[in-house]
């Protein structure tokens, strides 16, 4: 995955305002947010070979070993292929699974379950977990230094740190991800190839210039494709060629013309016309649907995935994972016969108990009653099994297995006792069983090599697996395919079955006498289902499918048979949806003798090669070329050193006003080490008045669970007054323009910690000390009655004294909520925060936030929230602090003080205190997405329309026995201000949320509708 980590530098900047922040900004604080919580503490040791460093801690040493061979020999292959060398050595940072992968701090932002890894471009660093399999971790390996290449191949020697972004950045992402896809996999590619034959049945093939939209065309598969198709008739040499032109430009399509005389339309018709030949005629040899099988769920725009089917022992109900509630992918029970939803068994979009359900790897297992269902699943970073009862869909039990990574494809034994599973162990993956009576954990395989997929026999006395250590030679790290095979739970002894050599054999389901296995294998180049007869040793096709029988992924659970009738469910890939179909005669499922049906056509190939063949095939194919020896390597501890990660674009401002001319300037710069646990922020903003200039600086440490970190800052706020009136200057009647200038400069040292008790809960500590100094100046210039200029003079005025005081701050923070395009659409949030100050004055700060969202039907979103910040004490009404402003766009909205004039001063008075009350409700929905313009949830564009109403009130500051700044809850005059209105949201590429609103406010009689503008979430 490619990524540019600016948002780590937002996300740090945001934590020292927050953690530096004497009072709480209620305008738009950024203080939700879920957290990456560090569950482990890890000791990463640094393995030197010849071009990496690789980051590992020693539970996986064997593992890390293995993946520095393999990032050696892809550096091998990609230098050879690019003609191109990286500058510096090239850090890879590796987990030994996803649930500490997780967990780094190397990048920002929760990483999600399908995340296989990330190259970042601060310090083009590659972060990524072990797999599941030797075959998993050696391509997200290829996959991700391929993106270090195109950084380092792009930048033209410029580094991430100096603002200017690599060329690599703008370009689309098919361009970036298919040619990592293509360059670590090559022009054969099952999955790839499925994803193609369906969209070309279709007749839906996209332009070249469509496919920059990656929501609408997965960059992954289309990428994928169009590079095969690219180098298959220019070559691989095209591949550096294009690359070394669009650094040059940032501009794909001249790049095109330029290095392949091509342009998009060109190059589409083409591409187009290359499949079509390709799977016209295996369209005439397969069939879109199996004439026994009947759709479970079909996939559509508002259920795309439908993934994992495990039917019960008797085939009556069937539990799977789908999104057919849009936001996440959740488990649920069905009917099996009639398809109808049961209940939602496990929901991952706003239930913060599990991290993961892991649906992209594994699926679960019924117990020989069929009344409980177990899966794998990650909570608070540890893996474990859970088990449900069906009846009511509670958790009966989970039990927890700390010293594991992740818990894959759990097993049911037919006596109800034992439950075997695969899991990885140290970056290595292995078969447990776990004793349900004694509550006993024992490993059954023992080794290097991938085991996966157990399936315990009807009968008890065997469990099916796969592996790859029939056909792998770990000592030139040859990795083979996935063979079946046999393993008695007893005396562990494990026997190799029959299979399809150089291709896929996973998922193995017994069939109920226990004579027979059925397994997906895509040896003929589509993902199909197959019978292996154990007593013949004859293998017999079930399926034969256009696109084929798969998960997400090429290796992901796709098949079940029931244990009691034979019936059988699979997932299929067509019309670009993921659906279930089930098959119930035992006859059919009992296939045909398997033929290659294809001849010279391979529906793996990805057109326009007819035949294996070009140099990056050639590389993929030899597992010698680059590889270094197996030796020892030398390891250092690591020791964290502070680096530059990026300097912000200075910023320099040169302006005049009535009193003169003045300049400024500011930039940024960000530290870390290159794990992340220390991170530097240093601003400073100078301006030719001195006393305007701005310095920050801050520290942050996310070594442990516990977040902590430290800030100094000097930052002026400067209020302006201004004034006109006829008077007098030295004896003579003159026109005096007066500005008074006040300066409010705070010096500042505080310290924070943060932490969080989930990824949804957290506990926040601040403490510091604060500084408040005034500074008050008049400035005058003097105008005869004819406007000539006769004198200007600047005058310091009697400021307010200072002030300073300690304060300490708490704070409680959930948030489960679950964004959409331009604001939450589901889940709750919360934030109550007390701070007291005691000093030069003493009071305190009272705040509570409470954020609500639900549909009462899809897509509409309630949206509501109550607020209350305010100041109590002796001093909380001190006019040396300005008040609490309620009209911000973002709070009450239709009030907000450019939209004033001067006979409305009654009603602008009432925003003003030191306390305020807010509530605000909204109703939001994607507007294109209701109209049925475009696919998917938002349609057309990603634009959320707000129906809202708005009710506030501030209070505060009044004088003893003044009932006008009283509320009227407290026996004072003033009353809640109203207003309601519609408005739009727009989310600008990810980047921008821009929204438009007409607003009626209710209590300005003189106003009838207001418009404003902002760039700014929902709330």
């Amino acid at each position: 995955m490619f990524s540019h980590n600016f948002s780590r530098f937002l996300v740090i900047l945001t934590l020292f305002l927050i953690g530096m922040a004497s009072t709480t900004s209620v305008v738009h604080a950024q203080y939700f947010g879920q957290n990456k919580v560090q569950y482990d503490t890890f000791d990463f040791k640094i393995l030197k070979t010849q071009h990496f460093d690789v980051y590992y801690y020693p539970e996986m040493e064997q593992a890390a070993k293995q993946a520095a061979r393999m990032a050696e020999r892809w550096y091998a292959r990609f230098s050879r292929i690019l003609n191109h060398k990286l500058k510096g050595r090239q850090p890879l940072i590796l987990y030994a699974s996803s649930s500490d992968f997780q967990q780094t701090t190397t990048i920002s932002g929760i990483i999600g379950e399908g995340t296989g890894g990330v190259t970042e471009s601060f310090k083009r660093r590659i972060i990524l977990p072990v797999g599941g399999s030797l075959a998993a971790t050696d391509h997200v390996i290829g996959h991700e230094l391929v993106h270090a290449f195109q950084y380092d191949y792009t930048s033209q020697g410029s580094t991430s740190y100096t603002g200017a972004s690599p060329g690599i950045e703008r370009l689309p992402l098919w361009f970036i991800e298919g040619l990592a896809e293509y360059l670590s996999i090559g022009s054969i590619d099952p999955h790839t190839a499925m994803w193609m034959r369906d969209v070309t049945q279709r007749k839906k093939l996209p332009e070249v210039k469509k496919l920059e939209n990656p929501y609408k065309y997965f960059p992954y598969r289309y990428g994928h494709s169009l590079w095969a198709y690219i180098t298959g008739k220019w070559g691989d040499d095209s591949v550096p060629a294009l690359l070394k032109q669009v650094s040059r430009t940032g501009e794909l399509e001249p790049a095109l013309k330029r290095v392949l005389n091509v342009d998009f339309k060109t190059l589409s018709k083409e591409w187009h016309e290359s499949m079509n030949q390709m799977y016209d005629p295996i369209a005439k040899l397969t069939r879109l649907n199996e004439p026994g099988s009947r759709p479970l769920f079909k996939g559509t725009e508002e259920s795309r995935y439908n993934l994992s089917p495990v039917l019960s022992p008797d085939g009556s109900k069937v539990v799977f994972l789908s999104s057919r509630d849009l936001f996440s992918i959740d488990m649920y029970l069905a009917d099996a016969r009639t398809g109808k939803i049961v209940r939602k068994l496990v929901k991952t979009a706003v239930d913060p108990h599990f991290e993961s359900i892991q649906f992209i790897k594994s699926a679960g297992s019924w117990d020989p009653e069929g009344k409980r269902f177990v899966f794998g699943a990650i909570t608070k970073g540890n893996p474990g099994l859970v088990v449900v009862n069906i009846e009511n869909g509670e958790r009966e039990k989970e039990i927890v297995f700390k010293h594991l990574g992740e818990i894959l494809n759990p097993t049911w034994s037919p006596d109800g006792r034992f439950i075997a599973f695969s899991a990885l162990d140290g970056g290595l993956t292995d078969i447990f069983v776990y004793d349900l009576g004694t509550e006993e954990l024992k490993k059954l395989t023992d080794d290097v090599f991938s085991d996966l997929y157990p399936s315990w026999s009807p009968d008890g006395r065997t469990i099916a697996f796969v592996t790859d250590r029939f056909t792998s030679d770990l000592s030139i790290l040859d990795i083979g395919d996935f063979q079946l095979a046999l393993l008695d739970p007893k005396t562990k002894k494990i026997e190799q079955l029959p299979g399809f050599i150089g291709s896929k054999n996973i998922n193995p389901q017994w069939t109920p006498d226990s004579k027979s296995l059925l397994f997906l294998s895509d040896h003929n180049g589509i993902s199909d289902v197959y019978r292996l007869d154990l007593a013949s040793k004859k293998i017999y096709q079930v399926t034969n499918l256009y696109t084929g029988v798969s998960g997400i992924m090429s290796d992901s659970p796709a098949l079940s048979v029931a244990k009691e009738t034979g019936q059988m469910a699979y997932s299929v890939f067509e019309e670009d949806y993921y659906g279930i179909y089930a098959i119930d005669s035992s006859e059919y499922i009992s296939g045909m003798e398997s033929k290659d049906v294809f001849g010279d056509v391979s529906p793996s190939l990805l057109p326009p090669r007819k035949k294996s063949e070009g140099e990056v095939l050639a590389f993929l194919n030899n597992p010698l070329y680059g590889l270094p020896e197996e030796a020892e390597f030398e390891v250092a501890n690591y020791k964290p050193k502070l680096a530059l990660d990026y300097v912000s674009p200075a910023q320099i401002a040169v302006g005049a006003d009535r009193y003169g001319y003045y300049s400024g300037g500011g930039i940024s710069l960000l530290f870390s080490d290159m794990l992340g646990y220390h991170n530097l922020f240093t601003m400073a903003q100078v301006s030719s008045r001195v006393e305007d200039s701005a310095l920050l600086v801050g520290y942050q440490n996310t070594r442990r669970r516990v977040n902590w970190g430290a800030s100094l800052q000097r930052i002026p706020y400067v209020y302006g007054y201004y004034s006109r009136k006829l008077g007098e200057h030295l004896g003579i009647e003159a026109i005096l323009d007066e500005e008074e200038i006040l300066r409010q400069i705070n010096y500042q040292g505080s310290v924070f910690a943060l932490y969080p008790f989930s990824q949804t809960r957290r506990f926040e500590l601040s403490a510091g000390y604060r500084f408040i100094d005034y500074q008050w100046e008049r400035r005058t210039r003097v105008y005869t009655r004819d406007w000539f200029f006769i004198d200007e003079f600047k005058q310091e005025l009697e400021a307010p004294d200072s002030i300073h005081f300690g304060f300490a701050s708490a704070a409680l923070v959930y948030d489960s909520s679950f964004f959409g395009a331009t604001a939450p659409i589901l889940g709750q949030s919360y934030r109550i925060e007390a701070t007291p100050y005691i000093g030069s004055i003493n009071f305190y700060t009272v705040l509570a936030d409470y954020r609500r969202y639900f549909m009462p039907t899809r897509p509409f979103t309630l949206a509501f929230r109550f607020l209350h910040y305010g100041r109590y004490g002796k001093n909380a009404d001190d006019n040396r602090f300005y008040p609490l402003f309620l009209g911000y766009e973002t709070l009450l909205r239709g009030y907000n003080y450019s939209s004033f004039s001067s006979d409305e001063n009654d009603v602008y008075s009432q925003l003003f205190g030191s306390k305020m009350l807010l509530a605000n409700v909204e109703l939001r929905f994607p507007l294109f997405g209701v109209l049925g313009l475009g696919r998917g949830f938002y349609g057309i564009l990603p634009m959320d329309f707000v129906v809202f109403y708005d009710a506030g009130i501030a209070w505060g500051l009044e004088e003893e026995g003044d009932k006008e700044m009283k509320p009227f809850f407290l026996g004072g005059d003033r009353k809640p201000l109203t207003s309601a209105g519609v408005g739009i949201r727009m989310n600008m590429f990810g980047y921008l949320i821009l929204g438009f609103n007409m607003v009626k406010p209710f209590d300005r009689p003189n106003k009838d509708w207001v418009f404003q503008f902002t760039i700014m979430p929902g709330f």
